[in-house]
């Protein structure tokens, strides 16, 4: 991996800027996008400075190594990851290395779809306030990180602008239609128990993580990225207890940082210290190499 940080593709790619989220930009090919993983950081709603160098290339690489795995549970949007291939289109392929995805056009359904295998961060508010997550009722005297007998689904109606809504299941179905409510809840639970099952013989525990789904030619593939430490909580199976904030296995060292400064929560952050920003590409590397093992 390179150290090299690259905060946006807008002057290296010959092709139109589609959308500018705060990792990724996707860039108009015709038939199919390209999506470019940069090496921003954000929280609390803020992106912040400096970018944290190979989080782009982690995230890219674990997203292909997942879709890699688990292409016979579920059709994805991949067609290629090799930056070569795009010739004239990229001004500086090393820089753009390990961090490029192009994939199909899919439709894609506006619900978010989260699996917890425990009961953690936002399930457990939830749970604390009405002893239900997403309108599941769930037992008395759960205690914060413990793990579920089975994993629950827990969508979200996506929300491009703001917070993601969390929504029931029943509610889900009204806006999107049964079939392909229960079948976005099959396919979230198989691919979960797979990673689950795959993480657990590798020291580590996965606790929740979230899917995105899409439409192409009439068919329901998983689209965005896949048990990245962005889209998944991770926590290394040494550090497991119950009724405390475990340090996961992502950009913890940043919301931690965040949360123990002065800063006003009102405005952007000053720029972080490089300490930190140097932990945080060691969590993002570890995880990296934990998993695939290289």
């Amino acid at each position: 991996m390179t150290s090299t940080a690259v905060s946006t593709a807008v002057e290296l790619v010959n092709a139109p800027l589609l959308y500018k989220g705060k990792v990724r930009e996707l860039y108009d090919l015709g038939e199919h996008v390209l999506i470019v993983v940069t090496d921003r950081i954000s929280a609390f709603d803020y992106v912040l400075d400096p970018p944290v160098p190979d989080k782009g290339n982690v995230l890219n690489q674990l997203s292909a190594f997942w879709f890699e795995q688990t292409a016979e549970l579920m059709m994805n949007h991949v067609v290629h990851t090799d930056v070569d291939q795009l010739g004239d289109l990229i001004k500086d392929k090393e820089q753009l290395r390990n961090r490029i995805m192009v994939v199909h056009k899919a439709e894609r359904i506006d619900i978010e779809c989260v699996v917890r295998g425990y009961i953690t961060g936002g399930g457990w508010r939830q749970y604390q306030e009405s002893g239900e997550v997403n309108g599941i009722k769930l037992s008395e005297g759960m205690r914060k990180n413990e793990a579920f007998d089975t994993p629950i689904f827990t969508p979200a109606a996506k929300n491009d602008v703001g917070h993601d809504e969390d929504i029931s299941f029943d509610t889900m179905k009204q806006m999107v239609g049964e079939e392909i409510s229960l079948e976005l809840q099959e396919r979230s639970l198989k691919l979960y128990s797979f990673a689950r099952d795959y993480c657990d013989k590798r020291g580590i525990i996965l606790a929740d993580c979230k899917f995105e789904f899409g439409i192409l030619d009439g068919k329901v593939i998983l689209i965005d990225e896949i048990f990245t430490p962005d889209s998944s909580r991770f926590w290394a199976k040494e550090k497991y207890e119950l009724d405390i904030e475990i340090d996961s296995m992502d950009k913890e060292p940043v919301r931690s940082y965040l949360a123990s400064s002065s800063w006003d929560k009102n405005s952007k952050p000053e720029p972080l210290p490089q300490e930190v920003v140097e932990e945080t590409t060691r969590r993002y590397l570890d995880i990296y190499r934990r998993l695939t093992e290289v």
